[in-house]
C-alpha cells in the first residue's frame, strides 16, 4: 500500500534525511587511500548515535538474514549492500556509500560514490552521469505525473552516456518502513507506471555500471557485483512530491 505523508511527518523525515547527509558529509571527508571501510562505518554510527538517532540498516532482515553493520560501502564492481570490513581503499578505487537512519519513528536513505584518491577519467565520468541521472529523475516528480517519466529520463541519461542502468535492484517508497510501495525503477516508458501524488516520499536511487546491466550476488548473500567485473556508480536521495514540485530531503 502506498502511503500519503503529511506535512508533519514530511517534516519529520526532513530531519532524518538532514542526519544522513550529514553522516555522508563527514565520510566523504575520510575517504582516501589506506583506510577501510569499517573504519567508515564506525564513524557513521558514532556520528548517529550523537544526534539521537539509529542506523537504518543494522540488524535489516532480509529473506532471513540480518545485515551487521551500519553503512553499505560497495567498492568498483560491486553495485549495492557492500558489507564493511578491514578491506582497505586504494587510490584509484571508487566506493558508494548508502546510508540510512531511522529518527522519531520515519526513515532517511542517502548514497554517494566518491572516488579514492585520483581516479580513471572514465570512472569520474560514470560517477558524473548517475550522478546526473539522479537529478533529471528527480524533476520528473510531480503531482500527476507518471512514474514512468522518471524511469526513462534516468535510464536515457544512463545509456546516452553509454552505459548501462541496473534493473535487479529499484528505488522504493521510504516512511515509517525503509522500503514501502510503490518501486521506483531506472528504467521504462515514459508514459507507464502508476500516477505520482503530492505528498508520496521516495527514494530515487540509479545504480549505473560502465559494462552490461547484469547483475550476481557474492557468497555473503548481501553484496551485488556487476556480472562483468565492470565499475558501477549508486546515488540516491529521498524526495517528497509537494505542491511546488520535488523536495529533496537528503539534500543539505
Amino acid at each position: 500500500m502506498i502511503t500519503i505523508k503529511s506535512a508533519r511527518e514530511i517534516d519529520v523525515m526532513r530531519r532524518a534525511n538532514v542526519i544522513v547527509a550529514e553522516v555522508l558529509q563527514e565520510l566523504k571527508k575520510k575517504v582516501a587511500p589506506g583506510v577501510t571501510t569499517l573504519e567508515l562505518d564506525e564513524v557513521a554510527e558514532e556520528l548517529t548515535l550523537k544526534r539521537k538517532a539509529v542506523p537504518a540498516f543494522k540488524g535489516y532482515q532480509m529473506a532471513g538474514r540480518v545485515y551487521p553493520r551500519s553503512l553499505c560501502a560497495s567498492i568498483n564492481e560491486e553495485i549495492v549492500h557492500g558489507i564493511p570490513s578491514d578491506r582497505v581503499l586504494k587510490e584509484g578505487d571508487i566506493v558508494g556509500l548508502d546510508y540510512g537512519v531511522i529518527f522519531q519513528g520515519y526513515y532517511g536513505d542517502s548514497a554517494v560514490t566518491l572516488g579514492v584518491g585520483k581516479v580513471s577519467e572514465e570512472a569520474e565520468r560514470l560517477m558524473r552521469v548517475t550522478e546526473e541521472a539522479l537529478y533529471r529523475g528527480i524533476e520528473q516528480l510531480t503531482d500527476g505525473e507518471r512514474m514512468g517519466k522518471l524511469s526513462s529520463v534516468i535510464q536515457q541519461t544512463a545509456e546516452g552516456a553509454g552505459f548501462s542502468v541496473v534493473r535487479s535492484f529499484v528505488g522504493h517508497g521510504i516512511g515509517k518502513r525503509l522500503h514501502e510501495e510503490p518501486p521506483v525503477p531506472n528504467y521504462g516508458q515514459p508514459e507507464s507506471g502508476l500516477r505520482l501524488r503530492q505528498g508520496m516520499v521516495l527514494a530515487v536511487e540509479p545504480m549505473v555500471n560502465m559494462g552490461g546491466y547484469e547483475v550476481k550476488m557474492k557468497d555473503d548473500g548481501w553484496t551485488a557485483v556487476t556480472s562483468d567485473g565492470s565499475l558501477s556508480a549508486h546515488f540516491e536521495h529521498s524526495v517528497a512530491i509537494t505542491e511546488n514540485g520535488p523536495y529533496i530531503l537528503s539534500k543539505l
